[in-house]
């Protein structure tokens, strides 16, 4: 323990009293690793039947699994086709926690990188939206990628502080999860560079920043609605003191009893002012579960009042209009229309989720799912759109098996040869969409993204990857 910072010990010390020697050795075992199947693109059985990994199911996660610490699921081509997210096991728990519902207006507060976020999507099935938000620009665009590739089809992502949505939202959503920046103790044991950036004084700071943050969130969350609030550290300061905060500063806000969790320890009241509410939140501790550090609480909100309502965004901007370019390719590619509002920004054609509200003067990344680009007349469609296909739902498809070397070919760019047809063909993975190509005289013309390219391994069996 020669690299953890002495204060950050004794603090722990002092927590966890005679379960401290069994938390030091948890940093002796390796780190749990997990990954969440994408009920939007496969059922979770068949993938469990197909995928070359070792899996065991994660307790708390319906659709969530260990895999092997042999097995590379990062390296393997169905994580580019987007049919699974790779996620600590523990991070799988708020986001089933706030129990999205399909046609839920939803909220993800801090999205960046994703995985929450597209386990929100998924739970709505494609019925109601989601608001992604992330305020810093680089992990804005990591999200954008994320949800990009798990397909999904009605979230619209923003770039801004919590004060400037809450002036637009009042009242308004009716789930809204808050994975808030905090001081990252609970991944110490998988990250342990997040140990050099740890301070005496940063859970402090963290609060601050955390109580700021909930005060917006509360005021956008609808009357009868359901809020989470998580952290991945192990802090008091920022964990039931917040909590304990919250409930004193909000009344019109309660915490959550919720049954049949007993993977997890409950909050521990004594830290705090021996609040009993604190009973009804979640630990996870890495010496007591299979999961690395954290924290969630559940709050809900008394239904008193009504919800607010807010203009829609389709209706403002006069969408559903007629686009010859995007037509002609869906009546030639598509067997069956994309419906829903377009909106056509600059040269970017998007279809925005029907219920989505008017975004104001936000800052958005963007409104809606990204169809593709009109240039000239011509409609060159998205790697976005790619990905949320089926191969039912096209005219032309190449299938290449995950254990090819054509595949990996065509994910590192390469041209392929050797297929008949002609024009604009889905690439798929043993059936799931991966991307775009266009024949031509035997040559598959690849349109995987630049940016997205990379060269992938191969085994001579075809299935372990190490």
């Amino acid at each position: 323990m020669r690299d953890f910072p002495e204060a950050y010990l004794n603090k722990m010390k002092e927590l966890l009293k005679g379960q401290y020697s069994d938390f030091l050795d948890s940093y002796g075992d390796n780190a749990n690793q997990g990954l969440v199947v994408n009920s939007l693109k496969t059922d979770v059985k068949d993938f469990v039947a197909a995928a070359p990994f070792e899996l065991t199911p994660v307790p708390w996660a319906d659709d969530g699994f260990y895999y092997g610490y042999a097995d590379r699921p990062g390296k393997h081509p169905y994580y580019d086709a987007g049919l699974y997210y790779i996620q600590e096991p523990s991070a799988m728990a708020p986001a089933r926690l706030l129990d999205v519902k399909p046609g839920h207006k939803v909220l993800d507060l801090c999205a960046a990188p994703g995985g929450k976020a597209f386990q929100l999507a998924a739970a709505l099935k494609n019925k109601g939206f989601l608001i992604a938000n992330e305020i810093d620009a680089a992990r804005v665009r990591v999200l954008g990628e994320n949800l990009e590739r798990m397909g999904v089809r009605n979230a619209a992502i923003t770039r801004e502080t919590p004060v400037r949505l809450a002036e637009v939202f009042d009242s308004y959503f009716d789930r809204i999860l808050v994975d808030a920046p905090c001081s990252g103790e609970g991944m110490f044991r998988k990250n342990p560079e997040v140990r050099s950036m740890w301070s005496a004084t940063l859970p402090d700071r963290c609060s601050r920043r955390q109580r700021d943050i909930l005060k917006f969130a509360a005021q956008m969350l609808a009357p009868g609605g359901r809020m989470v609030y998580s952290t991945c550290t192990f802090s008091p300061e920022e964990n039931e003191e917040v909590v304990d905060w919250f409930l004193k500063q909000y009344p019109d806000f309660y915490l959550v009893e919720i049954q049949g969790v007993d993977w997890f320890d409950s909050g521990l009241p004594e830290w705090i002012e021996r609040n009993t509410e604190l009973t009804k939140i979640f630990r996870i501790w890495p010496h007591r579960t299979k999961g690395e550090g954290h924290f969630i609480a559940v709050f809900e909100r008394k239904p008193t009042g009504k919800a607010k309502s807010l203009p829609l965004f389709y209706k403002r901007w006069g969408l559903r209009k007629e686009y010859p370019g995007y037509k002609s390719f869906m009546e030639e590619n598509i067997c069956k229309e994309v419906e829903g509002p377009l909106y056509l920004h600059k040269d970017q054609l998007y279809l925005v989720p029907e219920s989505l509200p008017d975004l104001g003067e936000l800052r958005v990344l963007r409104p809606g799912f990204s169809l593709g680009v009109l240039r000239k007349g011509r409609f060159i469609p998205s790697h976005a759109l790619a990905l949320a296909l089926k191969k039912q739902q096209v005219f032309q498809s190449i299938d290449l098996p995950g254990s090819s070397i054509e595949i990996r070919q065509y994910i590192n760019g390469q041209t392929l040869n050797g297929f008949d047809g002609k024009g604009w063909v889905l690439v798929t993975v043993d059936g799931y969409s991966a991307g775009w190509g266009k024949l031509s005289e035997g040559l598959l013309k690849n349109h995987y993204p630049k940016g997205l390219r990379r060269l992938l391994p191969y085994s001579n069996d075809g299935d372990k990857i190490h």
